[in-house]
């Protein structure tokens, strides 16, 4: 946060003046509210969605890009009228598939705010299939539409005519929508129980295998991730991931990480084998497993 800050300082323009001060004053959190946003176009008489194209650099600083060294920015814009950011996030000596994109860091980001519907989502680079694949899976899919700095204003459809998706699968709660999978626990344990409540919201209709994420920090506070499960399956998003993106996007540092707790019911599968994997990437943290 503080080298965002430094730069803003340090390249002034209506919209940097306007960041510094409000960043400055409340700290950063990795989204705007739709008050923020209305009063960023005020100041910067920027309409929204330029603003959301003058974000992007600010988005894309969130990065991890250990392998490509390409950042890639993000700006989902939920029908509250919040943007949310995102940026793709690498991890070095673990599988690649474990990477996120910037459009998937948005939208989760987006969905562990408990936003209901995403109306647009803006990114520097043209999606890939991947990402087009996964915003697929979200409620309203077919109203999204997709900004780039090259062309504005399309639909999914354009990007992805004839697609396969929750539909097919009779399917019809998308990513994004309020669900909840039945899961409770008797812990008293605060980390443990977050994590299952994570499980709980998870989006999981194909595999019927829910789990959640709970990363626990030196100053007490607790980030929560939870699993996104596609139609096409490998755009899915583990829990891990999730929170992991969450933490970066927040600020906050692995080196601060204490405890990190995962809750899955393995009805057909089960991602323990491969979260154990990148989180032993990243930290000496281990993984504790908590069986529902």
């Amino acid at each position: 946060m503080q080298a965002i800050i430094e730069t803003l300082t340090n390249q002034p323009s209506p919209l940097n003046r306007a960041l510094h001060e409000m960043l400055v004053k409340k700290g950063f959190e990795g989204f705007f509210t739709a008050e923020e946003v209305q009063t960023l176009c005020t100041q910067t008489a920027l309409n929204r969605l330029d603003l959301a194209f003058a974000l992007l650099p600010l988005a894309a600083s969130f990065a991890h890009t250990a392998i490509s060294h390409f950042k890639v920015g993000a700006v989902a814009i939920g029908r509250s009228g919040n943007f949310y950011l995102g940026a793709n996030q690498e991890f070095a000596h673990a599988a690649i598939a474990q990477t996120i994109h910037a459009e998937q860091s948005a939208l989760s980001h987006a969905w562990l705010r408990n936003e209901r519907q995403v109306t647009d989502i803006v990114v520097n680079y043209t999606p890939c299939g991947h990402c087009r694949q996964f915003m697929n899976e979200l409620t309203q899919a077919e109203d999204l539409r997709i900004h780039l700095p090259h062309q504005c204003d399309n639909a999914l459809h354009d990007y992805l005519p004839d697609a396969f998706g929750p539909k097919d699968l009779n399917v019809t709660a998308g990513l994004l929508s309020e669900e909840h999978q039945g899961l409770q626990t008797d812990s008293n344990d605060a980390v443990i129980c977050q994590a299952v409540a994570a499980a709980d919201l998870a989006h999981t209709p194909y595999s019927q295998s829910p789990h959640g994420i709970a990363l626990a920090f030196a100053d007490g506070r607790i980030v929560t991730g939870r699993y996104a499960e596609n139609a096409a399956f490998n755009p899915s998003l583990p829990a891990l991931q999730s929170a992991l993106n969450f933490a970066y996007l927040n600020g906050f540092s692995l080196t601060e990480l204490r405890r990190v707790v995962m809750a899955e019911r393995a009805t057909a599968l089960s991602h323990r084998t491969q979260a154990e994997a990148l989180l032993a990437t990243l930290c000496e943290v281990p993984l504790e497993y908590v069986a529902l």
